[in-house]
């Protein structure tokens, strides 16, 4: 009879031996890399696509919510003792100390957004377990190949219980500001035809 026991186990990092690791020099100073679920992750390259869609959309949201929340791009969140992502995208509550003594967490984060070019799987998946875990209320996935915005909201231990697909002409209201609309198409690449 075969055994169902795993001959090893996984090493799992927690956040503070994470921060010891860049400390030490243990990274390359261009290398990005996060924390989730105790995983040390290497971060893809980001695509011109990525790129655009990331700051077409913090720039929309920064222009809304000019004095009602702080928008972070690809800074850390600490979600919890063994998760430190660095979300393309997180609206956060203005600190007036502009979080120089911790990263924003949970409670402190009204929605994040991630943006897919080559990471949509992951960001559906892997992520959204993470983020809704933590009970991060409102979370995005932006995917720009497919020019679609996944909207994620009642986080449970298990996952999202709640997932709602928009096209590109259709148009979301954030959870903790309802009265805010935001275009799809305005958080996209423009379409350049040849």
């Amino acid at each position: 009879m075969l055994s169902t026991e795993a001959p090893f186990t996984i090493r799992k990092w927690t956040v503070k031996e994470y921060h010891k690791l860049g400390q030490m020099g243990f990274f390359y100073p261009e290398e990005r890399v996060e924390l989730l679920s105790g995983n040390i992750i290497k971060m893809s390259a980001k695509g011109t696509a990525h790129t655009s869609g990331t700051r077409r959309t913090a720039n929309l949201l920064r222009d809304l919510l000019r004095n009602q929340a702080a928008v972070y791009t690809q800074d850390p969140i600490a979600l919890d003792d063994n998760s430190e992502p660095e979300p393309d995208i997180a609206l956060v509550r203005i600190d007036p100390l502009d979080y120089a003594t911790h990263h924003p967490t949970p409670s402190e984060v009204y929605l994040i957004i991630e943006v897919a070019d080559t990471s949509f799987t992951f960001d559906r998946e892997i992520k959204a377990k993470a983020y809704a875990r933590s009970g991060i209320a409102d979370y995005w996935v932006l995917n720009v190949n497919e020019r679609q915005l996944h909207v994620f909201r009642e986080p449970a231990v298990d996952g999202y219980q709640s997932e709602l697909i928009l096209g590109e002409y259709g148009s979301i209201s954030l959870l903790q500001f309802p009265t805010v609309n935001i275009a799809i198409q305005a958080m996209l690449p423009p379409i350049i035809s040849s």
